[in-house]
């Protein structure tokens, strides 16, 4: 039976029933709540995560475990007191922890009698249509069997330089590819709050809010401040990602007792980052996650309207500017006259092609390329509203 208490003011009072019903979860447990203040795993932490999880699978909830922490116990491992900043030996710690990560998550959940399984992901795991598929069927199978997943980025091979607060977008990731309900990132801070608690005394946390208000990026102290930085702007963006797929998110302290069972029981702990959107059918939500679009197409306002509005394909006419250079079925951006992202899809036309018929009726393709692959740049079936 789930308790609720009255909500604060920045949404109306609703009941946290979300949460009670929620079958399928995606629980990120952060490197402050799993690591012993830098020196490697806290293996009494791991076993209450394991513990905790034990008890939701119980109660018949499928859960996937996003969890950080293994740079920090790749350091230990390999008798280094300062996180390096050198991109080989980020990796290199990062493939020594995961061993240790595994191993111990391996050992507190089987004391539960429970299985789990290893899944390193890269963005281009997600990015690639058929790979991202193949990992959500994996995933979808593992949580058939009663396995619990523990994720977490492919470190060992990533291109990009580690940041902190990558796994808030993984987490996002993992939520909208198998179709969570709820994704509950778990770290030292209470949720989010009006302004920084750590420097306004006056600060209030805030219970409910919507997932795409673009007034919270504000609230969690902008791209600059010491919380914007792999702190709460990260898992703000990452509730707004998750949303686009329709999973609801909680920022809670993990450091509360029992925080999962009270959570899905309806306890008002922490954040609640409403989704307002449907859940999103697969290919959609590929096309949505896509970290990494290959260009742009600049609209006219006609067209703005015909996407928002009418539910309209993307035709050649209406666009006013080709961005960058991408080949047929890439995923691009359409944006407005300002540059604001109104939607993305997959590209009938490589980059030379488009912008040689933009502008220009549909029954004028054949005539300027001498060929038609279809009559809309993109089609509504492959477009993504942007919220």
């Amino acid at each position: 039976m789930c308790a609720f208490s009255h909500l604060g003011p920045e949404m109306p009072a609703a009941p946290r029933q979300v949460l009670c019903d929620a079958q399928r979860l995606v629980v990120k447990v952060g490197s402050s709540l799993v690591t012993d203040e830098g020196r490697g795993l806290d293996v009494a932490a791991v076993a209450n995560w394991a513990h905790e999880i034990a008890a939701l699978r119980q109660r018949g909830r499928e859960v996937l475990l996003v969890s950080s922490g293994a740079v920090a116990e790749g350091m230990k491992r390999l008798g280094w007191s300062r996180r390096p900043h050198a991109m080989q030996q980020l990796q290199a710690a990062a493939a020594v922890g995961q061993m240790g990560l595994a191993q111990v998550y391996e050992s507190e959940f089987r004391r539960h009698g429970m299985q789990t399984a290893q899944i390193l992901l890269t963005h281009d795991d997600l990015a690639d249509r058929t790979r991202y598929l193949n990992a959500r069927s994996t995933l979808t199978t593992l949580l058939a069997l009663g396995v619990v997943p523990v994720i977490n980025e492919n470190d060992t091979v990533v291109t990009d330089e580690i940041k902190v607060g990558d796994n808030d977008t993984l987490g996002a990731l993992v939520a909208n590819l198998i179709e969570a309900d709820v994704l509950l990132i778990l770290t030292d801070q209470a949720g989010l709050h009006t302004a920084d608690p750590r420097i306004d005394p006056q600060a209030r946390l805030l219970h409910r809010v919507r997932a795409g208000d673009p007034a919270l990026e504000s609230a969690a102290g902008g791209a600059g401040s010491p919380l914007g930085k792999g702190g709460m702007l990260t898992k703000v963006l990452a509730a707004r990602r998750a949303a686009s797929g329709g999973a609801h998110t909680v920022v809670a302290s993990g450091r509360e007792p029992g925080v999962l069972r009270r959570l899905v029981e309806g306890e008002e702990l922490g954040t609640l980052f409403v989704a307002d959107t449907p859940k999103l059918a697969a290919r959609k939500q590929w096309i949505a996650d896509q970290l990494q679009l290959r260009g742009a197409l600049v609209l006219d306002s006609g067209a703005v309207v015909a996407l928002l509005r009418d539910g309209k394909s993307l035709l050649p006419v209406g666009v006013r500017m080709v961005q960058g250079d991408f080949a047929r079925g890439d995923v691009v951006a359409c944006v407005d006259a300002d540059t604001q992202e109104v939607a993305r899809g997959l590209i009938n036309y490589a980059a030379s092609d488009a912008r040689r018929i933009i502008g220009r009726a549909s029954g004028e393709i054949a005539s300027i390329l001498g060929f038609v692959e279809e009559p809309e740049l993109i089609h509504r079936s492959n477009l993504v509203l942007r919220g």
